[in-house]
């Protein structure tokens, strides 16, 4: 792993990225209290990351292609430039203007709950940062509180680096289940026979009836792009608000068992019942709000990953994605359900290449040089596509500690696009489905009152599910 090309989904992460909108990932996981001191889990971390290969990459440009970059080796790779601790005093003053910096001592209410809103706080203000692109692009924060006291984990790392299986599979590697079956020896790949600098008639034969059909399925891909955009992308102010730059993180926790007993009575899957526990809580916070309903259901884009289930992880983006209408017009939670799962269905019977999700797979057949130039056309792009990202990130299955102390909640963030003013992200852990809001600070400063609203979607789909008189899935026809 001495230099590997970013792929063109990569290449394009890397220059999308601005000052206002840093495109890494990110996730907030709580731990029980521990055996061990802060210094001693720092250290843990330190030397764990320090294990994991690709954290030691960061992206250098190249000569050809032309526009192109490639991961190299830091050569001067300092695992504590990346690895910081941060404590949490209570009982002090808290002056918000503040942005903590390395060992800093931050402060704000005592007591575990006191701990839980700090730490969700700064995460959310760290989320804002940009990582340092000289550098090997990711960091990890410990945040700690009161001795003997819970603690918690942010990791962030560039969406370059990795799609959200793959942040999950690289970031596994710092827990205690994961490192410690890490095996001895590295992989060595097969050798690769060298290639001619001047290849045959058929080898340029080849070449050239690639390069035709990849302008085929990017012509293809593309039409299919444009025909699924909007003219007029205007939606709800709330999701369409100007960036600030600001970010707000906000969590909740729903139990997947009451997911999966809707699930059972109304069909569908898992993930649809959460889409549509997103499209009610929408619903509902905006009616609190005072806001009006969006003329047009806002469209949610619903990422899906191509890689073979059960294969390796293997390095960087390969995903597409569905276009999901929610049905914020709908009164009814199981009417709004049985939309989410119709409309899923059909986004799956014509494939992931359809439709404004499939943009990703575009930028998998445009040139580096169209990622390098065309980055500020394709940041304004994404209000014409989608108005909000939900995706859900799946965890290992087995429980998970650190240091001795067991993970408690493990909450993903996804990065916001110019013009997008919330993200959704979500994974199943222990019996529970931990929801990460990662939202504009100005535009969605109350974001705690969405994840309540989404908790309490859940419980109104549940208590319908529970009286079988009542019809599921009923609603407007699409």
């Amino acid at each position: 792993m001495s230099s590997e090309l970013l792929a063109p989904l990569d290449l394009a992460f890397w220059h999308l990225e601005t000052a206002d909108h840093p495109m890494h990932l990110g996730a907030l996981a709580r731990f029980d209290p521990g055996p061990g001191d802060p210094g001693d889990v720092l250290a843990l971390l330190a030397e764990r990351a320090a294990a994991i290969p690709r954290l030691r990459m960061r992206v250098r440009d190249v000569l050809l292609p032309v526009g192109g970059a490639a991961w190299s080796v830091d050569t001067s790779f300092d695992v504590h430039r990346h690895v910081r601790h941060l404590r949490h005093e209570p009982h002090g003053p808290v002056d918000p203007a503040t942005r903590p910096a390395p060992h800093e001592r931050l402060a704000d209410g005592g007591g575990d709950d006191g701990f839980t809103a700090w730490a969700t706080r700064l995460a959310g203000e760290l989320m804002e940062r940009p990582l340092e692109r000289g550098l090997p692009p990711w960091e990890m924060y410990l945040l700690t509180g009161e001795p003997g006291g819970p603690f918690a984990v942010l990791v962030k790392l560039h969406h370059a680096l990795a799609d959200g299986m793959r942040a999950v599979a690289i970031g596994a590697g710092i827990f205690d289940e994961i490192a410690g079956a890490r095996p001895a020896r590295r992989h060595r790949p097969h050798p690769v026979p060298p290639r001619s600098w001047l290849p045959g008639p058929l080898n340029v034969a080849d070449a050239a009836r690639g390069r035709i059909e990849e302008l085929g399925r990017a012509l293809g891909v593309g039409a299919s792009v444009v025909r699924a955009s909007r003219l007029d992308p205007r939606g709800a102010p709330s999701l369409t608000a100007g960036s600030s730059g600001t970010r707000r993180l906000a969590t909740v926790d729903l139990d997947l068992e009451e997911v999966r007993r809707v699930r059972r009575v109304t069909g569908g899957t898992a993930n649809d019942v959460l889409l549509a526990v997103v499209a009610g809580g929408l619903r509902q916070w905006m009616l609190d709000r005072g806001e009006p309903l969006p003329a047009d259901d806002p469209r949610a884009l619903v990422p899906v990953s191509r890689r073979r289930p059960g294969g390796a992880p293997g390095p960087g983006n390969t995903f597409s994605a569905y276009l999901l209408d929610l049905p914020l017009s709908d009164p009814d939670p199981l009417g709004r359900l049985g939309a989410v799962r119709r409309r899923m269905d059909r986004n799956k019977a014509a494939g992931p290449g359809r439709g404004a999700g499939a943009v990703a797979l575009l930028a998998d057949q445009l040139p580096p040089l169209a990622h390098r130039f065309g980055a500020p056309l394709a940041q304004g792009a994404a209000r014409m596509l989608f108005d909000v990202l939900v995706t859900n990130v799946p965890l290992p299955r087995s429980r998970l500690s650190l240091g001795g102390s067991p993970l408690r909640a493990l909450h993903p963030m996804a990065p916001l696009a110019r013009g997008q003013a919330l993200a959704v992200a979500m994974s199943p852990y222990d019996g529970r489905v931990h929801v990460g809001l990662v939202a504009d600070g100005k535009a969605v400063p109350d974001a705690d009152r969405l994840a309540a609203a989404m908790a309490g979607e859940l419980a109104d789909l549940v208590k319908l599910t529970d009286h079988p008189d009542r019809p599921a899935g009923t609603g407007h026809p699409d």
